[in-house]
């Protein structure tokens, strides 16, 4: 979650003072915020969180508390990284200097590399690859021309452009899943270059390219998610996870508001809320899923407004 989308959410929350939509903008923060020391002084969303500690909901007051402890912990921990690496960097160095200045010079450049180098008969291997230019095929060194067909090799120098973005995974293993994802993409559509191969082809990259999406490249990458799984995939499910999120969450508040004009809700002492413990509730049912299924019963508390759905 990026500095733009934290403001958008605070400030929804200081207008907001719907006590399940404040609930709903906490949560996200919650998942979606990697708590740095630096992101936290840009944002201000650690002040803005902390306002609502005295809020007169339990729920609420409880989510910020465990959210301000959470993001107290990420702090120390990242402080505590720094000064290991740091430590760390210091014990290296003072052995380098015991090198000589071709020796030391050599271990710069293949580490920028990602290479393995010799020196004073040890091996040092990286397993990361790290380069100041713009990943792409050409920069990296990896030649893509596998087929007489232009578009088949174009194709899978996008690929392996979009799942290099923000990735230190070796040149040679992000070729062979581009070219995989290009063979399973070439085969759904009849071994034939046609217009539904190459929509197909540009629908992948730019979700694979989507700066919001970086699990989706990560799971890629990883063998996660297998090439012939994800060349099948819909819009919605390649779509990033908190976009998934946001629309589950407005599909469950449409359920609740979707009462006909003629829906009827009765009071019952039957159920007890969950939050105020009272036993005034209204409810309706509705059939949400196939006919051959149960009825979804929709509840409201007419004490505190407290909504929750069972089947």
């Amino acid at each position: 979650m990026d500095v733009r989308e934290v403001k958008t959410i605070i400030t929804n929350l200081e207008k907001t003072k719907d006590t399940k939509t404040i609930v709903q903008l906490l949560g996200i923060l919650k998942e979606k915020v990697r708590a740095t020391e630096h992101f936290l002084r840009l944002t201000k969303v650690g002040v803005a969180v902390n306002k609502l500690r005295s809020n007169a909901d339990p729920e609420v007051s409880s989510l910020v508390k465990k959210i301000i402890k959470h993001w107290k912990e990420e702090v120390s921990k990242e402080k505590k990284d720094k000064h290991h690496k740091q430590d760390k960097a210091h014990v290296v160095h003072s052995s380098t200097t015991k090198q000589t200045e071709e020796e030391v010079k050599a271990a710069k450049e293949a580490e920028a590399d990602g290479i393995s180098v010799k020196t004073n008969g040890t091996t040092s291997q990286h397993a990361g690859f790290v380069t100041s230019k713009t990943r792409t095929p050409a920069n990296d060194g990896i030649k893509v021309n596998f087929y007489e067909n232009t578009t088949r090799n174009g194709s899978i120098s996008g690929l392996y452009t979009a799942l290099a973005i923000g990735s230190t995974v070796q040149p040679k293993d992000i070729v062979i899943v581009a070219k995989s994802i290009e063979e399973r993409t070439f085969d759904c559509y009849d071994g034939k270059v046609s217009d539904k191969y190459r929509n197909k082809m540009r629908s992948l990259i730019m979700n694979l390219r989507n700066k919001k999406n970086p699990e989706l490249r990560e799971k890629v990458l990883n063998g996660e998610l297998r090439p012939e799984k994800f060349v099948v995939m819909n819009s919605q499910e390649l779509a990033p996870e908190s976009l998934k999120k946001l629309v589950a969450d407005l599909h469950q508040k449409n359920l609740f508001d979707a009462q006909g004009a003629v829906q009827k809700r009765a009071v019952t002492d039957r159920f007890v809320c969950g939050r105020c413990k009272k036993r005034e509730v209204s409810y309706y049912q509705m059939q949400t899923r196939s006919a051959d299924e149960p009825l979804t019963t929709f509840c409201t508390c007419e004490n505190c407004g407290n909504r929750w759905k069972f089947c």
